[in-house]
């Protein structure tokens, strides 16, 4: 079931078209990563869908909830954590907790339980009485995340959450949004960090100059654009045996070598595959790994987007 969807949604600034007939679909459930270089318009669509921007065109549902018409209905629902976002100075992490909790009119005998349990969520138990200010970048964005947890959202609009961190702290973050999935949650997170996304995410858009150009599972997108495959071949003994095999093969239309590993493009099935495997030993080579090449995200954010400012 659909829980974001978005029809013709569309921003402008005067001439500038900073989104353009956005139709985007993200079901209950869904990791989606919203891929694309800055100033794609990713940010623009987390406001309009967060209510803090107005579309010009268009509209955006939130659980089937019009985001223009019933603000107040989205962010009983939503949970929207920026790519920037505030400290207080002077302010521990329970008080700022439970500053937002009163701002979202969290009741105050339910507040402090509430608080407890995002802090054991988000592994911020020990930090609770540290001052915030004093954070790590890291520990910053899982105490913004935290924050973002309090009114216990079903639905997340993270904007570009593992931008400056560290490699642990990018891991870190990986694992509570899996875990948040698990808990349940639909998350949305905008990103150009596309190993990161490829982790974690089932679904992803890939967005450019404010156009949506592709939407779905990455791996069929990946292979809608693949006309062949990619075949990895390395091998202990028998490289000559085996570029010969490879070169009077029918369906391999390229290959390339470096001492003993081949990367082939293949128009083969699998048991073509197979059968070329075995012709490959029954030959005398010694075949150590001999395996498909799936490709990722960077594959296809590279086939789809065309570059340029």
């Amino acid at each position: 079931m659909a829980i974001v969807e978005t029809k013709l949604l569309t921003k402008k600034y005067n001439s500038f078209t900073a989104l353009k007939d956005l139709n985007l679909i993200i079901e209950e459930g869904d990791i989606f990563g919203f891929i694309g270089p800055n100033g794609a318009g990713k940010t623009t669509t987390i406001r309009i869908l967060s209510t803090l921007l107005a579309p010009t065109a268009g509209v955006a549902y939130v659980d089937g909830i019009d985001v223009s018409k019933h603000p107040y209905e989205i962010k009983k629902i939503l949970g929207y954590m920026p790519d920037s976002f505030g400290v207080y100075d002077g302010m521990r992490l329970r008080e700022y907790l439970d500053f937002f909790g009163a701002a979202y009119k969290i009741p105050r005998a339910k507040r402090s339980a509430i608080i407890d349990d995002v802090l054991t969520l988000t592994d911020l138990t020990s930090k609770a009485d540290d001052f915030v200010s004093a954070f790590s970048r890291g520990m910053k964005q899982r105490c913004c995340l935290a924050k973002t947890l309090l009114h216990d959202p079903k639905v997340l609009l993270l904007d570009e959450p593992a931008s400056g961190l560290d490699p642990r702290a990018r891991i870190e973050m990986r694992e509570l949004l899996k875990t948040l999935r698990e808990m349940g949650k639909t998350i949305l997170i905008s990103s150009h960090i596309l190993s990161e996304l490829g982790d974690m995410c089932n679904k992803i858009g890939i967005i450019e100059h404010g156009t949506l150009l592709a939407a779905g599972n990455y791996k069929d997108i990946l292979h809608s654009l693949r006309q062949d495959l990619e075949v990895l071949l390395e091998v202990v003994e028998g490289g000559d045996a085996a570029a010969e095999i490879l070169a009077s093969t029918p369906g391999i239309t390229g290959v390339e070598r470096s001492g003993n590993e081949f990367r082939m493009d293949a128009k083969l099935d699998r048991v073509q595959l197979a059968d070329l495997n075995t012709r490959l030993v029954q030959a005398g080579v010694k075949v150590l790994s001999f395996t498909q090449d799936e490709g990722d995200l960077e594959d296809v954010f590279l086939h789809v987007t065309k570059g340029g400012l």
